[in-house]
């Protein structure tokens, strides 16, 4: 089941992903994002060690390191 969350401002839902970007020195991070539908990467919960927030403005939400 695809972890999703509904934003307060605007009531649209979105779907947490992850994926695994490489960088310019080769170091391979894992990156986290939300989108409006479920794609490829999409994940069951939030990640270990990080919180739910919502950005103010715009109402979309993002991932914070606890």
């Amino acid at each position: 089941m695809a972890y999703s969350v509904q934003s307060k401002k605007s009531g649209k839902t979105y779907f947490l992903h992850s994926r695994d970007q490489s960088l310019r020195g080769g170091h391979v991070q894992t990156i986290y994002f939300f989108a409006a539908q479920p794609k490829d990467g999409v994940m069951d919960g939030i990640p270990k060690g990080y919180q739910l927030a919502e950005n103010l403005k715009t109402g979309l939400p993002l991932l914070r390191k606890a």
